[in-house]
């Protein structure tokens, strides 16, 4: 089904009212036609409707939407699809109807780049103030939800800075040796490239494997990369994942 261009002259607003542009996705048309009129009683620009996500992104670059509406529910790419849109949707905020209202749903929406979390339960005017309230630059989430929202944010930046303070910890001669054990070599050619003794590199890596609360060197090295402690190499050498 080919995405649909709104003619924007079927929609207006008072003078003085600010006009949202708002495109709404969904893969229902009952729910495409329902939000496409109550948005137009309420004096929104309709830009566009799409079905699928491929749609919406082929649409909001055209026609620069305020607001997304995405109702996916019965999608498995949803979550994908708001991911996507929030990424790509240059300067459009994304709103998300849903009928899901298990807890750990909607945090999980704002997360991937959501600002507003509308059930489709709710009244009309409920999301009227949603969309224009996630205009203005606001969250749009009941008390519960946004309360998890802030504790699971509290609760990344406690585990980022708990790993920056593992980080700090480690001293400038660990910091080698790990980028020589992401290079894939084996104690006794760090040992030579550091001009140090095969037992001192065993040492520095059983401090390093202590600090960073880590098992062995593969999983260092797993860290190492996933941190930005050492990058990618051009191309993989052949021995880093082999035990010394």
């Amino acid at each position: 089904m080919e995405a649909l261009v709104v003619d924007r002259s079927r929609c207006s607003a008072q003078q003085g009212v600010t006009v949202v542009r708002v495109l709404v996705v969904s893969d229902l048309l009952l729910m495409r036609a329902a939000l496409c009129q109550l948005l137009e009683a309420s004096e929104m620009r309709l830009v566009g409707e799409a079905a699928s996500c491929q749609e919406a992104l082929s649409l909001a670059p055209r026609e620069h939407p305020d607001i997304i509406l995405v109702d996916l529910d019965s999608r498995a790419d949803a979550l994908a699809c708001v991911r996507q849109l929030a990424l790509s949707a240059d300067g459009a905020r994304i709103i998300v109807l849903t009928d899901r209202a298990r807890t750990g749903d909607h945090p999980a929406l704002m997360e991937l780049g959501a600002m507003g979390v509308v059930l489709k339960h709710e009244r009309p005017e409920v999301l009227i103030k949603a969309i224009r309230k996630v205009h203005a630059g606001e969250i749009w989430l009941d008390r519960i939800h946004t309360a998890q929202v802030l504790r699971r944010v509290a609760s990344r930046r406690r585990t980022e800075d708990l790993e920056a303070a593992k980080i700090a910890a480690l001293t400038r001669r660990e910091h080698e040796i790990i980028a020589l054990v992401g290079e894939g070599l084996k104690n006794r050619l760090i040992a030579e490239r550091l001009f140090i003794s095969e037992a001192t590199v065993r040492n520095h890596l059983t401090s390093i494997l202590d600090k960073l609360g880590l098992s062995d060197r593969f999983e260092l090295a797993v860290y190492a990369f996933r941190v930005g402690l050492v990058h990618y190499p051009d191309v993989a050498h052949p021995g880093w994942v082999k035990s010394a």
